[in-house]
């Protein structure tokens, strides 16, 4: 059933929105919210890390492109409220997103016709810092859910902020994720992380799809070996720990990196996501 059509739960007054420390008798312990009339989205997939700088928005950007190459209406909810780069990624930065009288907001649409939602668009100039404290920031995400028409959404992919703190719990207790994808780099200080943020979905009862490595290897110009810049990789030991499937590994790329500056990410041909895409599409 199509998520406009679902009923958003009812609480009480005063509710702190952690139903496992609740005694109250609620009609319903379902929080999430409801779309906007006239919205529908299918699927929801996060991507998510405990640290930043791993490639959560480039993950999101590669999956939200594949997609639409297959020929799906794919949708990108920029829930980094203070440091968005998916307008980047897609050559749209300098795009506003337009609203009407009855405080629809509608989203900005890419070149393949991939809509997007981002607090840049809604900025006057793309550099201004948002100084908002974690409730407020959290609040903005909601409102990317409830406020803006999302037409015919197959698949929504929701690029996270690092950590576990406030927009994470919000997008996992108020928009009905069907699983999330957890981005990696090689360096050992991740491994801690990485587990952070796995631990942290298995608390809230949202499947965890897989992990992906980015950073993973450069491919050496000559030869075509692979090189590990960063060492050896530990996503396969944590993969193991927590029987995940490990879907891709992104390497260090020049050809990416530009298509991400140019925001020609949609013309990038990226057939390391294949796998990534085929776990998301059994979805059911």
């Amino acid at each position: 059933m199509a998520q406009s059509e679902k009923k958003a739960g009812q609480s009480d007054s005063g509710c702190t929105h952690n139903c496992s420390t609740c005694g109250a008798s609620c009609k319903s312990k379902d929080m999430r919210a409801q779309l906007r009339a006239g919205s529908c989205v299918k699927k929801v997939i996060g991507v998510v890390s405990g640290k930043g700088g791993v490639g959560k928005s480039l993950v999101t950007s590669l999956l939200a492109a594949k997609f639409s190459k297959l020929g799906k209406r794919v949708a990108v909810l920029d829930a980094d409220i203070t440091g968005p780069s998916i307008p980047t990624s897609f050559g749209v930065a300098e795009e506003k997103a337009m609203g009407d009288k009855s405080g629809a907001i509608y989203p900005v649409e890419t070149k393949s016709g991939i809509q997007l939602m981002s607090m840049n668009f809604l900025l006057e100039h793309e550099t201004d810092p948002v100084f908002w404290r974690g409730p407020v920031i959290a609040g903005a995400v909601k409102q990317f859910w409830t406020d803006v028409v999302w037409k015919d959404v197959d698949y929504m992919f929701v690029d996270m902020p690092p950590g576990t703190g406030d927009v994470p719990l919000t997008v996992f207790q108020s928009l009905p994720v069907d699983g999330i994808i957890v981005v990696s780099s090689p360096q050992q200080l991740v491994r801690v992380i990485v587990e952070k943020a796995v631990k942290m979905a298995e608390e809230m009862k949202i499947p965890i799809l897989g992990l992906i490595e980015n950073m993973s290897y450069v491919t050496c110009p000559d030869c075509n070996k692979e090189i590990y810049i960063y060492g050896k990789s530990n996503i396969d030991e944590i993969a193991m720990n927590y029987h995940l499937p490990v879907l891709a590994r992104i390497p260090i790329s020049e050809e990416i990196s530009r298509a991400v500056d140019e925001g020609e990410i949609e013309m990038l041909q990226a057939d390391f996501m294949e796998p990534t895409a085929r776990i998301i599409e059994d979805l059911h």
